[in-house]
Order: C-alpha cells, then sequence, then structure tokens
C-alpha cells in the first residue's frame, strides 16, 4: 500500500454492498476485513492505493466531509458507466450522471455520487 483513504460507514452492510458492487466494476475488490473494516484496492492485492470503508474509530456517527471526495480514473466510458449504475443500484445517490465534463477538459467524462453514509465519490474518464 502506498497511499490509503478512509471513508466512514454508518451502515457497514450497506456500504460494503455498495462499494463491492461499484468497485468490482472497475476491478478492484476487497483484499481483507476486520472488526468493522473492509480494505478494498486495484485486483484485491492490497498493493497500490488502498479504500478503507469502516465507522470513525471514535465511535461518533459517520458524517461525510464538506468538500472531500474520492475520486476512481478508470480506462473507458463504459467503466464510468457501469460504475455509476451499480453504485445507483446498491444506494447510492445520484451528484451527476455519466456525461461529458468538457470544463475540467476535452476528454473528461465523470459520473458523481454520495456512498449511502453520504461520501462523495467520482468515477472519472480522461480519454
Amino acid at each position: 500500500m502506498t497511499v490509503y483513504f478512509t471513508v466512514g460507514a454508518v451502515d457497514s452492510a450497506a456500504s460494503n454492498a455498495f462499494y463491492d458492487a461499484a468497485l468490482a466494476t472497475i476491478g478492484w475488490s476487497k483484499h481483507v476485513e476486520f472488526q468493522g473494516w473492509r480494505g478494498y484496492s486495484e485486483g484485491g492485492t492490497g498493493q497500490g492505493v488502498v479504500l478503507w470503508v469502516c465507522k470513525p474509530f471514535n465511535g461518533d456517527p459517520a458524517t461525510p466531509g464538506n468538500g472531500a471526495m474520492i475520486g476512481f480514473m478508470v480506462k473507458s466510458r463504459k467503466e464510468v458507466d457501469d460504475f455509476y449504475d451499480a453504485a445507483m443500484a446498491k444506494g447510492g445517490t445520484d451528484e451527476g450522471a455519466p456525461d461529458p465534463r468538457p470544463h475540467y477538459g476535452p476528454d473528461w467524462y465523470a459520473a458523481y455520487m454520495r456512498d449511502p453514509a453520504g461520501n462523495k465519490i467520482s468515477v472519472v474518464y480522461n480519454g
């Protein structure tokens, strides 16, 4: 693991179902799970960037960070579409359906959503 991100979960089962489905569309999967924590990585190897989904360590309720967002760069527009569809099917909330976003660049195609705990997620193809 070189870099990791953590998002809080209000309902671990709902958050895990969301991330299991959405991340599978871009080749990511769970590589470890313990005491309410689940770690995801590309190919489920635990190498490279890791996303941890867990209830906050301090025991307070999970709340999304204002201005915080996790972005996944993917290999095709189809992966953006598939990720978004899987996320919506597993309790995600739409923050911007898949579409070109030329104000970010001529080839920027992205979708934005929130997970079941309200954390903002983006998935982007910049081809």
